[in-house]
């Protein structure tokens, strides 16, 4: 490992609430098409969705817990497949991870709009959300337990907000039950799935996106002070404290109006405030858990991407300037690339390319936790003696499957994916390809201090 190292500033609180804030998200927006989708029945898929992700999640528990390296995903295939496959997996998760942060920035614009209307002019949408990224970037670059302490303050007062407010809707003497079984106004429909058997099968296919960030709780592991043991709750917290959270809200919300009405707002919490005359304050609130959302989205997808590329270059798989800390402990380089990759897509929003990317971004998700079941799997095998201070149960059945889920996961995001998807991801792919040549070539003509490194538990730091 380098001499530099990273701090080990966040606690477990803080991991659980990075980790279940960038996995949570915005419904404030994203709920009409959820009701549109498969109706109030929606609110049961998510806790569904949440078990059927346990074997994945498990098995990230276990292989963070014997090779617990900021790389993640590079050294566990590396070790399992060679460098080749985890330069690979490694290219794969830096795309799921570094395509959220630009997405985020624009939800501030929105939120804004709400409190102020016509305060940001169309044609400053683009400067704003750029303005908003390189004020992350300038955070990003202190010590990481500003990101925990105000991850924890973000996290909380958003549970709880979004609580308060659907609390407030239940209680409201608006909600009726019948809501959630209502026929659609042309008499179509009605019960809790009023798509039927499709509804529910392309549900359980595309929701499964909104459990993407469970996976870049590993990336952070050489920053956390709680023992590597205790990793599996962390992610456990980050499937199903969103699932039962979603599983309120929508249930608040569906009892508030028939699906097909829902489906048709823009804002569903702050309409129906609005529609039924209730306290203001309620969309008030409804809207700031939408902007915390989107601030512990940002920084937990952000962190993660920079902490991808720095494991990389301890490996030697990307220049070592990648891997170069700054005062305060945090790859400065790394964080500089990622609010390159921010403004990128943020000049582009308005083209679908970067829908594309979005979208693609879900298959690779899949993919990186096909290849770390796989991993799993042959490691048990290969490396057998190798610590594991947290161990997956029930053995190969867990890691086959996690595999299977994962099939489905990349199966469901290419029923939203088009031609320009895979094009983006063919180009994707090549640039990959075009990098870890280039870094081979690189390597061939400055050997000395440049070979590809593999870590194991050997290369493992005990504070």
């Amino acid at each position: 490992m380098s001499e530099q190292k990273l701090k080990r500033n966040l606690s477990f609180i803080s991991m659980i609430a990075l980790s279940s804030g960038a996995v949570i998200g915005g419904w404030l927006a994203e709920a009409p098409y959820w009701f549109s989708v498969t109706g109030a029945g929606a609110a049961f898929i998510f806790p569904l969705l949440a078990l059927l992700l346990i074997p994945v999640g498990l098995t990230f528990a276990e292989l963070t817990s014997m090779l617990p390296f900021a790389a993640s995903v590079d050294v566990w295939t590396t070790n399992a497949l060679g460098h080749k496959a985890g330069f690979g997996t490694q290219w794969m998760m830096f795309l799921v991870q570094v395509v959220e942060p630009p997405m985020m920035a624009f939800i501030f614009i929105t939120a804004a709009d709400f409190f102020a209307p016509g305060l940001i002019p169309p044609s400053a949408n683009i400067w704003v959300a750029i303005a908003t990224a390189v004020i992350w970037y300038v955070l990003s670059n202190f010590n990481v337990e500003l990101t925990g302490k105000l991850a924890n303050v973000f996290f909380f007062t958003m549970i709880i907000g979004s609580l308060i407010v659907s609390f407030s809707l239940f209680t409201s003497g608006h909600w009726d039950a019948a809501n959630l079984t209502a026929k659609a106004a042309d008499g179509t429909g009605g019960g809790l799935f009023p798509n039927g058997f499709r509804g529910v099968f392309v549900a359980l296919a595309v929701f499964s996106l909104k459990f993407i960030g469970f996976e870049m709780t590993p990336t952070l592991i050489e920053e956390t002070n709680f023992p590597v043991s205790k990793i599996w709750k962390v992610i456990l917290s980050a499937l199903f404290v969103p699932a039962i959270l979603y599983f309120i809200v929508v249930m608040a919300i569906g009892g508030m109006a028939p699906a097909d009405r829902i489906a048709l707002m823009s804002m569903p919490e702050p309409e129906l405030v609005s529609m039924y005359n209730l306290l203001p304050i309620l969309a008030w609130i409804s809207v700031l858990c939408g902007v915390l959302h989107a601030f512990t989205t940002l920084m937990g997808f952000w962190s993660s991407s920079a902490r991808v590329l720095y494991g990389s270059a301890e490996m030697n798989q990307l220049p070592k300037a990648f891997a170069k800390l700054n005062k305060h402990g945090q790859p400065a380089l790394a964080n500089a690339v990622v609010l390159l990759f921010t403004i990128f897509f943020c000049i582009f929003s308005g083209d679908n390319w970067v829908q594309y990317i979005y979208a693609v971004s879900c298959i690779a998700a899949g993919i990186v936790y096909f290849m770390c079941c796989l991993d799993a799997m042959i490691l048990r095998k290969k490396y057998p003696e190798w610590k594991r201070p947290y161990k997956a149960p029930l053995g190969n059945l867990l890691f086959i499957l996690g595999m299977a889920i994962s099939i489905w996961v990349v199966i469901g995001s290419c029923l939203e994916l088009d031609f320009g998807g895979y094009l983006s991801m063919a180009i994707y792919c090549l640039v990959g390809v075009a990098l870890y040549a280039a870094m081979g070539a690189y390597r061939k003509a400055h050997p000395e201090g440049n070979e590809l490194r593999t870590f194991t538990p050997d290369d493992i730091v005990e504070d």
